[in-house]
């Protein structure tokens, strides 16, 4: 049967050049259920081509100065920023997100991952110690490493491949990047730019196609020395072991069950929708996600009443709609995995106030295929439920009361994950008190996703390994040297 319209091919990016691929998976526009665009599903040889090429280009890029460097990073950001319109676009239509999501966060972001490493790659300075007595001076001196695995998700595309790529090529690796089988177009056209930057060959190298065959082959491959990883901790325990016989430098950015705390003295006016942001924000599929949240039992009632009133009116739809507040999950497996954390909540007596098996939903003809769902609140749910324990990734989040801080410090703590947390109180000791004692990388309070690049950023406990952020991911990305001269 002849196609309605001719769906987009992606090609591997290797040493400068599209490469097609003998065999290619589907992948879907989840707000449709229809093929996007088919991607390649590459595996060991394609990932040794492009180490091969990363590995070529390797002395060239990192014998350029910081200064060189930063000037092409600084023309990458200018480039994708000019095509920001048909990159959020892409980005919408192959993740599901809103467009509006995709235009004001996302493809912003990656420009400003590449301006940000292209400035602070200026600034470092090393360390100098002198020891009178032994007539020495000690210096250290730091150097790129080689060739770097990046392997990024499905749910911040482009924002987080170029997280990794922009500290990456700017302390002078040369990168084999793998993005998500599922949302692979905007990386594709973000290799369209490269030469046209001035990035030379085999500088940035992406291959498509499986965690388990090309994310795998990438891992194992014994030129690759450090490997910076961003998904699931199962997925990470794989990459820890296969990567262990040779010994790889590992930076892990992994899932989280993060806890909003919300003290009586909270100001819920400005709470209550920063929550429900920081609920149902990109569906809910963004490691930041606060999915339990506790709330003190003086307010619980009215935030209840008043939240679940506010998450009725978040609109699901289609996501090029400008109006739409929550798009299509990736896939539709995905939206049975979340669903069925509902089913299991209500199976163990939960309440569902709204949203999934509660209200119905509407959307347009043309996306009643898609993988939609409402946002949905869960209350009346034990701490020991997985749906407090696990991390869901999707439009769900759970309400249950607390009584006292030292209490609530040790639930929201009661779990494997330790990625980020809200505090909401107006109490400026307890805020300091309750941030220290938390189990979080990240901890917010009386806001919710302000970030400072400069500072680092990921998780403790199951959370991942490892921090990113300015000082952090030039120190992974470069190999230290301590130098003693004795005059």
């Amino acid at each position: 049967m002849a196609h309605a319209k001719a769906v987009l091919v992606l090609e591997n990016f290797i040493a400068g050049k599209f490469v097609p691929c003998s065999s290619y998976i589907d992948s879907y526009n989840p707000s449709t259920g229809d093929i996007y665009c088919r991607v390649p599903d590459s595996g060991k040889e394609e990932v040794e081509a492009a180490v091969k090429a990363a590995k070529n280009a390797f002395p060239i890029w990192s014998s350029k100065s910081p200064l060189e460097r930063s000037q092409i990073l600084n023309k990458l950001a200018d480039l994708i920023e000019h095509d920001l319109e048909e990159f959020a676009q892409a980005e919408s239509k192959d993740q599901g997100k809103t467009i509006t999501f995709a235009r004001t966060v996302d493809i912003p972001r990656a420009v400003y991952n590449f301006r940000f490493f292209a400035s602070s790659i200026l600034h470092h300075t090393t360390e100098c110690t002198e020891m009178a007595t032994m007539g020495c001076v000690h210096y250290t001196s730091r150097t790129p490493v080689g060739v770097a695995g990046l392997i990024s998700p499905w749910n911040l595309p482009l924002y987080l491949l170029t997280w990794k790529i922009a500290p990456a090529i700017a302390c002078g690796n040369t990168v084999v990047a793998k993005p998500s089988e599922m949302t692979s177009v905007t990386a594709w056209m973000m290799c369209k730019l490269l030469e046209k930057a001035g990035v030379p060959h085999g500088v940035v190298n992406v291959v498509f196609g499986m965690g388990t065959k090309a994310g795998e082959a990438l891992v194992c491959h014994p030129d690759v020395p450090l490997i910076s990883f961003t998904g699931s901790t199962l997925t990470a325990q794989r990459i820890m072991e296969k990567s262990a016989p040779h010994c790889k430098r590992l930076s892990l950015e992994l899932g989280g069950k993060n806890p909003a705390i919300i003290f009586d003295d909270a100001d819920l006016a400005q709470c209550i929708p920063t929550t429900l942001r920081s609920s149902f924000a990109n569906q809910g599929e963004i490691c930041l996600c606060t999915s339990r949240i506790f709330v003190q039992r003086g307010i619980y009632s009215d935030f209840l009443k008043r939240f679940v009133a506010e998450a009725k009116k978040w609109k699901v739809g289609n996501p090029s709609d400008p109006t739409v507040d929550i798009g299509a999950l990736i896939s539709k497996e995905h939206l049975e995995k979340v669903r069925s954390y509902v089913k299991k909540a209500q199976a163990e007596g939960a309440r569902v106030l709204c949203g999934e098996g509660v209200d119905p939903l509407a959307l347009p003809a043309g996306n009643r295929k898609g993988y939609f769902m409402l946002p949905t609140v869960i209350t009346e749910v034990k701490d020991e439920s997985c749906c407090m324990q696990e991390e869901i990734f999707g439009p769900v989040t759970c309400i249950v009361a607390f009584d006292t801080e030292e209490e609530v410090i040790e639930r929201a703590n009661s779990v494997k994950y330790g990625l980020a947390a809200t505090v909401w109180s107006s109490n400026v000791g307890r805020v300091h008190r309750v941030a220290k004692r938390l189990q979080s990388g990240l901890v917010w309070t009386n806001c919710w996703l302000v970030r400072d690049l400069n500072l680092p950023f990921g998780g403790m406990k199951a959370s991942g390994v490892g921090r990113e952020g300015a000082k952090d991911s030039y120190e992974f990305f470069t190999e230290v040297k301590t130098i003693t001269i004795k005059h």
